[in-house]
């Protein structure tokens, strides 16, 4: 059986310093949608709600519509008892019935106005909520429009580099499987706890990339001379010389050209 060959702390560095470019390259496809995908949510919610709210300002007004033809019906039946009222009085036999009848005309009459005051009340209940709809009928257009605007440039940008994505999501993955499990698991601890997720940083003006704090000559050289695993005191980032960076870089770009 042969023996598995011993990988070296300089294939280790290069194998990790390419994962990053590989993640590098899918942070930055993700920071061109920025807030994209959020922004649309939001709109699709607004929008959603403000159809909620116009569905029932119709529903309401389909309620007031029905509560004036209810009104008329009363004020009609109060005119019918007045007129029946009316009849049994010139029949009557004493005062003490004729002043029975005329309190129940009097009763169908205040009748009348409070059905015909209620009308009056609805009526501009549904001028005030077909002022709403108006507004809310506008403000769906403009914001519905709005929508559009953002899924348009969303599903522009999506198709753009969903592809190369999903792509580079898998050479990650790839990529990963042929590092120390150990070393992935630092790796991607690190790239949690830095802002910009960048876990493997060369060697930039003496410092680490990103950092103003400067490193030792000293400690230059052993991350230079590659024989072991060198993380910033400062940040916890794994080192790589700038030479090194250079070089995987090269070779990371000519594959992302071909995606």
């Amino acid at each position: 059986m042969a023996k598995k060959k011993e990988v070296t702390v300089e294939e280790k560095l290069r194998a990790l310093f390419d994962l990053q470019l590989i993640d590098a390259r899918i942070d930055e496809i993700r920071n061109v949608r920025g807030e994209l995908p959020l922004e649309v949510e939001d709109l699709e919610d607004e929008v959603a709600g403000l159809n909620k709210r116009l569905e029932k300002l119709n529903v309401d007004l389909e309620k007031l519509d029905h509560n004036i033809k209810d009104k008329k019906n009363q004020i009609e039946e109060s005119k019918a008892l007045i007129k029946k009222y009316t009849e049994q009085q010139k029949n009557v036999r004493n005062n003490r019935e004729f002043n029975a009848i005329s309190k129940e005309i009097e009763f169908q009459e205040l009748e009348i106005e409070l059905s015909e005051k209620h009308i009056k009340e609805f009526f501009a209940q549904i001028e005030q909520k077909k002022q709403v709809i108006e507004q809310s009928t506008e403000r769906i257009e403009q914001r519905t429009a709005h929508l559009n605007h953002k899924k348009s440039e969303l599903n522009e940008i999506l198709s753009e580099t969903e592809k190369e994505e999903q792509n580079l999501k898998a050479k990650s993955e790839a990529y990963k499987k042929d590092i120390e499990e150990r070393l992935v698991k630092a790796y991607t601890r690190i790239r949690e706890n830095v802002k910009n997720g960048l876990a493997v940083v060369p060697i930039e003006r003496g410092a680490s990339g990103g950092s103003f704090f400067t490193i030792p000559p000293q400690v230059q050289m052993e991350i230079a001379s590659r024989k072991k695993i060198i993380t910033d005191e400062h940040s916890g980032r794994i080192l790589v010389d700038q030479e090194l960076a250079e070089e995987q870089r090269i070779k990371m770009n000519k594959l992302f050209a071909k995606m």
